[in-house]
């Protein structure tokens, strides 16, 4: 019989944060967690993350990883980026903020220094929300190309 191996102080906080929202730590959901929450913000398809499972041995089908980043979703850990019909990058970084998106490389990177606030500089003319209406959150994502 195999020895369990020790478990690692990032391992402990990942099980704790999926407990923390409601979600049980499962292998797959420890393992794709790991890739997402391992450093810096980032942003990432889940193409690219199960391209990054499979590279890192993890055997898992773009069908799971999909479920993972959604129930991440769900649960508040990552927020779900639709930059067109068809492409969406999920963010680690849940914080109100706004986007840049290069067109020529489909890369999506964070506006440093940007809120709710700064909205109101960016569209002054930023309408109301319907009676019994709240807006939960406004997306922003500038497109750029090479000159």
């Amino acid at each position: 019989m195999e020895e369990a191996l020790p478990m690692t102080q990032r391992e402990a906080e990942l099980i704790e944060r999926l407990r923390h929202v409601g979600l049980r730590p499962t292998r797959q959901r420890l393992a794709l967690g790991g890739l997402l929450f391992q450093g810096d913000d980032r942003h990432v398809t889940a193409e690219q993350l199960h391209g990054e499972a499979l590279a890192a041995g993890v055997r898992v089908s773009v069908a799971t990883v999909y479920n993972t980043l959604h129930q991440f979703t769900e649960a508040g850990l990552l927020r779900e980026v639709v930059v067109e019909a068809g492409r969406c990058y999920f963010d680690t970084n849940t914080s109100e903020h706004f986007h840049f998106f290069f067109e020529d490389d489909a890369r999506l990177m964070d506006i440093h220094g940007t809120n709710a606030d700064a909205l109101t500089q960016v569209l002054p003319g930023l309408p109301v929300a319907p009676e019994g209406m709240l807006v939960e959150r406004v997306d922003v994502i500038i497109r750029l190309r090479r000159a």
